[in-house]
């Protein structure tokens, strides 16, 4: 069975009871330890008081369900933060016209100044996304580049302090 999405099925209920959202779940090797993270969310914020809360609840339901994951594991229940990274294409489209910081695979070139460079990491404001075609549109330095969604290594919200 699916452990993100079993996770999933169980932890949904929880979270529409109590008025959350789920961002994102993982089931990763982080360590040398298998980590399942939910992130959680909601309109004015998370607290520790809400995962602490979605943990308990969830990790009762997990508890329940034999042979549901046959190792030893972590749970944790964690906001996705302000600089959350943009995984499903609801991510994008509700981050549109926000700050990103983002990452390719590979560096693609670009002229600033009338100088060429080439770069794999970018700062810029995320323009659109389509979801039909999974192409990603950013504004950098007032240039518009367009890519596949899949070209990404990475991309989360841009907070400059």
């Amino acid at each position: 069975m699916d452990i993100i999405k079993k996770t999933e099925e169980l932890v949904s209920p929880i979270l529409e009871e109590h008025g959350f959202s789920l961002y994102d779940i993982e089931y990763i090797d982080e360590n040398r330890e298998k980590i399942l993270r939910v992130y959680i969310d909601k309109d004015d914020g998370i607290t520790s008081d809400d995962t602490a809360l979605v943990c308990r609840f969830l990790s009762d339901r997990i508890d329940k369900e034999k042979s549901f994951i046959n190792e030893a594991y972590t749970l944790e229940v964690s906001s996705p933060g302000i600089t959350r990274a943009l995984k499903k294409p609801e991510h994008f489209i509700k981050s549109i016209g926000k700050d990103v910081e983002f990452k390719l695979f590979s560096p693609i070139s670009y002229t600033e100044g009338g100088k060429e460079y080439k770069a794999r990491e970018f700062i810029g404001i995320l323009k659109g996304y389509e979801k039909e075609t999974d192409i990603v549109t950013v504004d950098i330095n007032d240039q518009e580049i367009t890519f596949k969604r899949s070209d990404l290594a990475s991309i989360h919200l841009w907070i400059d302090f």
